[in-house]
């Protein structure tokens, strides 16, 4: 049924449901992963934004590609998802990624507001393959002086000054 050079999670390039596996938007974001390792171009991670039943958007890992460690395929797929609704939140929508997301993306999913998150892998899984974001979920609960990166406030009061210009601006937009 498969060529024999091509895993059987890769199908045509202009399709990507695949029989073998029962939901094609998940296919896509697995399939989307496989590529983008095969490419070369990064990481084992894809993702997609649904709506609708309409795949919105699409994401793959870019971070070595762009020198840029916030390019995971999750938010790239939401960043892609809100240009093309023209906001800046996913109501209504699915996002599929191959990987249980990390704590980034984790944070960008719930900024973005989607309905629900499908997942593939777990992260355990991307743990076994180097991709360990456990430390993050650690590092979170130590004081900010006792993190590996060391987290010093200063200015606090002056800073506060752009949260008192929000909640004066008349004309704002809440997120």
């Amino acid at each position: 049924m498969f060529p024999a050079n091509d895993s059987p999670l890769i199908l045509a390039r202009d399709s990507f449901y695949n029989p073998q596996m029962s939901n094609p938007f998940m296919a896509r974001a697995i399939q989307l992963a496989v590529e983008n390792v095969r490419s070369g171009r990064g990481g084992p991670f894809g993702a997609i934004v649904v709506k609708g039943g309409d795949i919105l958007s699409e994401g793959v890992n870019c971070v070595t590609l762009s020198n840029d460690p916030t390019a995971h395929a999750e938010v790239i797929a939401i960043r892609a998802a809100c240009a093309k609704l023209g906001l800046f939140e996913l109501r209504d929508c699915e996002l599929y990624t191959s990987c249980e997301p990390c704590p980034m993306c984790l944070g960008a999913i719930y900024w973005s507001r989607p309905a629900r998150v499908f997942f593939g892998s777990t992260a355990a899984d991307a743990s076994t393959a180097g991709f360990d974001d456990s430390f993050i979920y650690r590092e979170i609960q130590q004081r900010h002086a006792e993190r590996k990166i060391p987290l010093i406030q200063m200015m606090r009061e002056e800073a506060l000054g752009a949260f008192r210009a929000w909640q004066e601006q008349p004309n704002k937009l809440p997120y």
